[in-house]
């Protein structure tokens, strides 16, 4: 490997634990081809995934490397991974994007894997998926997203250090608020100087950045930002998702501009109190749903119209498990996950506070430098 994000051994370690699983399950192949999870196993890290055009498939056999089926536009970048066995197309073609290739690599497997559940996404066309199948006939086809969700939710220690190295950037970030944010301000101008700070400190990038602001609390946690300018007594929220090769950071801050309403205060205050009572109960034997209730019994919240209070986190900004009512997903030691309980702050408005954390052998380990237990005042 000429530019590995890893040592060659990290992928070993993770091919050979997917092959004991593939083995249990009696399957002769795992089909891969979306880009968290084809660089999981093979460190092929490029941003030309963001190009719909072409479809990149990664086949896991049950003994033996891993073998790329790609677009030839990829050889080279491929070739500098610890794969050897990489074959490629002409892609876009006009009658065979890779397909023949793929069902020659595949021919021989009587079950084949491929993630087909929750959180799954084909990234190749449909049309393309049935001829394979057509050309495969004999094989049988099985859902692996429990298999393959199972392997990258319990993260390596060099995993873990990346995230821990974006997280301690993002905080560094969020420590410069004073600097950044002002009364006056428009969101977009509040969003552009804290993606600069990003940067500057050492992420990669800044693919996610969102948030919003208002008095008392935001509309949503989803909005980009627009020309509204900043006012005493708004509360400004920033929930960054900043990367280092290749794996996300995924967490908020709030911050009041002047000051800071009594029913501000008190929901920062009460969400800090979960999100303190979830580091308490995160332990390995707890489930997602004992996490998600703990939080909840703070906030005086139950069932899942709320949505989730949290998830795992790693190569994608947002992977399994959820910390939802419905998820009995077992915390294991390893898993890095995010706390991210919510509130109704007033009619309309709500609050939500987010950290990073990884599941240890007892107490987990803070990767976000923890927030104020008060609401900051800018």
């Amino acid at each position: 490997m000429t530019n590995p994000d890893f040592p060659t051994s990290e992928y070993e370690q993770r091919l050979e634990r997917a092959q004991r699983a593939m083995q249990a399950q009696g399957l002769d192949a795992l089909l891969l081809t979306n880009e968290a999870d084809v660089r999981y196993f093979s460190g092929f890290r490029t941003l030309f995934w963001q190009s719909p055009t072409r479809p990149w498939f990664l086949v896991l056999p049950k003994s033996g490397k891993p073998v790329a089926v790609i677009p030839e536009i990829g050889a080279n970048l491929m070739a500098s991974t610890w794969l050897d066995d990489i074959r490629t197309f002409s892609s876009p073609h006009e009658t065979d994007d890779g397909i023949t290739l793929l069902a020659a690599v595949l021919k021989k497997s009587d079950r084949i894997g491929l993630p087909m559940g929750r959180e799954s996404t084909l990234r190749m066309p449909l049309n393309d998926f049935k001829r394979l199948r057509s050309a495969l006939h004999l094989s049988e086809w099985v859902d692996a997203a429990p298999l393959v969700q199972g392997l990258r939710m319990v993260k390596s220690e060099l995993e873990i250090e990346t995230i821990s190295d974006i997280c301690r950037i993002a905080s560094d970030g969020f420590a410069s608020a004073a600097d950044l944010f002002q009364e006056g301000q428009t969101l977009k101008e509040a969003f552009r100087a804290f993606r600069i700070e990003l940067l500057s400190q050492g992420a990669d990038d800044v693919p996610y950045l969102v948030g919003g602001a208002g008095q008392d609390g935001y509309g949503d946690v989803i909005s980009p930002p627009d020309d509204r300018q900043l006012a005493a007594g708004d509360v400004l929220m920033l929930d960054t998702g900043a990367t280092l090769n290749g794996y996300f950071c995924d967490f908020d801050r709030n911050f009041a501009i002047g000051h800071a309403s009594d029913a501000a205060r008190r929901a920062y205050s009460t969400l800090y109190v979960a999100t303190d009572v979830a580091i308490a109960t995160a332990r390995p034997g707890v489930t997602c749903a004992d996490l998600f209730h703990a939080m909840a019994d703070v906030i005086g919240t139950t069932g899942s119209d709320v949505g989730r209070f949290g998830h795992g986190l790693g190569m994608q900004l947002t992977e399994a498990p959820s910390l939802i009512d419905f998820d009995d997903t077992v915390l294991t030691e390893g898993m890095v996950i995010t706390l991210e309980p919510s509130m109704e702050v007033a009619d309309g408005k709500i609050m939500v506070h987010e950290e990073n954390i990884v599941i240890r052998d007892g107490p987990p380990t803070l990767l976000t430098r923890r927030a104020p237990p008060d609401l900051p005042v800018l």
